[in-house]
């Protein structure tokens, strides 16, 4: 039976690792595709109660860190050189230096002087400033990833540490977070689950389900109508199952992502360097099974990513997306002269003084890319010139004709953000804090950029004025079961899904009356030339 919305976000929420316990299960269950198995366990081979490193009280993260290198040996600088901790990219195709670190976005817009806040999803423990020593394997986090409890937390403005007393959290608002008990959490440490990873990536760009449209927290224990691989009672596979890890290097990049795996499906035992986390890692280049109407299907695979038919909404799990963010509008009060929020209908937050408006969307049908996997940034001191209408955070490579690409869907993010006209670049301000300076204690600009500047090293006229903006995200989670695929007509129809996508035929979109009538003449002529035939032999034939 299928759990309705309300029930399915419940039980999502239930799941979140700072909410309740986790599912329990001791095996996720196998997937036969291709020849490829895919199975994991969620049982630990070693009780961590039971080691005597771990029978003390820890006052810091740190210091349980420190513990757990003791048998780990190796764990922290294996960590170190992965981007979760670099949280920093050199892209080998055109050079350029990404990564959270560097790049800008149209939502939170950058981590530059915001540090304490942003690094809340660090893997790490007091990144404050640009001082931050990467070195120090004890600033290494392992229960962020590892914990089992449900309990481990970590608050914006900690700079990547949980609270060690019972915190305030916001400051004055009289809600309190409790202290995290360090040596429970060490206790009970096992593999990485849809909980750890999702604590930060179903939250990215500052709540849930803002940034990507495909992760959100529904996905912590979905049904099998909102993702068939992850189906809470069904496969239930981890984000690690297609992420599988190997020093604890997560593959995936959405800065050089995969965007056709020409590879065949990953067999145990065997040497494979490519990505496993791309549909045909695990289905082949001949993922429908059988003739006829299947074999119709396999034939798309040249041209459609499998993510395009079998991916029909984003956002369809009951927590709505982010679709736009507008930060001009930031810094209105409310009556009372204080900063104010405004809710739609359902209760969504659709404008914050501190942020400005939102557009929300649920059940989003994507938009539909030529993509082959190039990414390029728009970074702090490129050119950016109002007047072109629209800046693209990212530009998506790809065509019809490259030889490279598939048509993908996209959540695409509209903003509107802070900009110098003087010396036409985007700008990393600074807003989250306490101090005089940041936008959402004194909503004032170009105080708030001035500051973001002068840490990010780059030069600011004191001028401030907005520019629209927009980033594409291509979608890969939330995979729909096959009966709810999207089906042929949805793209082969003028004003279909696939309407703006240029460059290829596509019968029923692309029909002609002129030709089709020329078309049916010919094959009626032809028709009724066979007939006619026929008819005179026959007539021969009895005379």
């Amino acid at each position: 039976m299928k759990t309705n919305r309300s029930n399915r976000r419940a039980l999502s929420w239930r799941a979140l690792s700072w909410r309740a316990a986790l599912l329990a299960a001791a095996v996720v269950g196998a997937a036969f595709q291709g020849g490829v198995v895919l199975a994991a366990t969620k049982a630990s081979t070693a009780d961590h109660a039971k080691f005597k490193e771990l029978q003390q009280g820890f006052a810091s993260g740190p210091e349980v860190t420190r513990a757990c290198l003791i048998c780990h040996t190796e764990a922290a600088k294996q960590v170190h050189k992965t981007k979760h901790w670099t949280w920093e990219f050199l892209n080998p195709e055109n050079g350029q230096k990404l990564g959270k670190k560097n790049v800008i976005n149209n939502f939170c817009i950058s981590i530059p002087s915001n540090y304490p806040f942003c690094t809340s999803c660090h893997v790490g423990y007091g990144w404050k400033d640009a001082n931050f020593d990467f070195t120090a394997e004890e600033n290494v986090d392992c229960l962020v990833c590892h914990d089992t409890t449900g309990s481990y937390r970590k608050l914006p403005g900690l700079a990547g540490h949980p609270p060690y007393q019972d915190t305030e959290i916001p400051p004055g608002s009289g809600k309190f977070a409790k202290a995290v008990d360090l040596t429970k959490v060490a206790q009970k440490v096992g593999k990485t689950s849809r909980d750890t990873c999702g604590a930060c990536h179903f939250f990215g760009g500052g709540g849930d389900g803002v940034k990507h449209g495909d992760m959100d927290s529904s996905l912590a224990a979905p049904d099998k109508a909102l993702d068939v691989h992850m189906d809470a009672t069904g496969l239930d596979f981890t984000c690690g199952t297609c992420h599988r890890t190997s020093s604890h290097d997560v593959p995936g990049s959405r800065y050089t992502p995969v965007a056709r795996d020409t590879e065949g499906a990953h067999i145990p035992g065997r040497q494979d360097d490519s990505l496993p986390a791309t549909c045909p890692a695990c289905h082949g280049q001949v993922p429908h099974k059988g003739g006829g109407h299947a074999a119709k299907l396999n034939d798309h695979v040249d041209v459609v990513a499998c993510q395009t038919c079998h991916i029909p909404q984003i956002a369809r799990g009951g927590v709505a997306t982010k679709m736009s963010w507008d930060w001009s509008t930031a810094g209105q009060m409310g009556p009372d002269g204080k900063p104010m929020l405004k809710k739609d209908e359902a209760g969504r937050v659709i404008y914050d003084s501190k942020k400005g408006d939102f557009v929300l969307g649920e059940n989003v049908v994507p938009e539909y890319r030529w993509f082959n996997g190039e990414v390029t940034y728009t970074l702090l001191g490129d050119r950016v010139d109002q007047g072109e209408g629209v800046t693209r955070i990212n530009r998506l490579g790809g065509s019809a004709s490259d030889g490279r690409s598939l048509i993908w869907p996209m959540k695409v993010f509209v903003g509107v953000q802070p900009y110098d006209p003087v010396n036409h670049t985007l700008v990393t301000p600074h807003t989250a804090g306490n101090d005089d300076t940041a936008y959402w204690k004194n909503f004032g600009w170009e105080k708030a950029i001035k500051t973001g500047m002068q840490v990010s090293g780059a030069p600011f006229s004191g001028q401030v004025d907005f520019v629209r903006t927009e980033m594409s995200w291509p979608i890969t989670h939330m995979v729909a079961p096959k009966e709810d695929a999207v089906r042929c007509g949805e793209c082969h129809m003028k004003g279909g899904r696939l309407e703006k996508v240029g460059g290829v035929y596509i019968p029923g979109r692309d029909a002609n009356p002129l030709i089709d009538l020329v078309g049916w003449l010919m094959a009626g002529g032809a028709l009724l030339g066979a007939l006619v035939h026929g008819g005179l032999r026959i007539v021969r034939r009895n005379g």
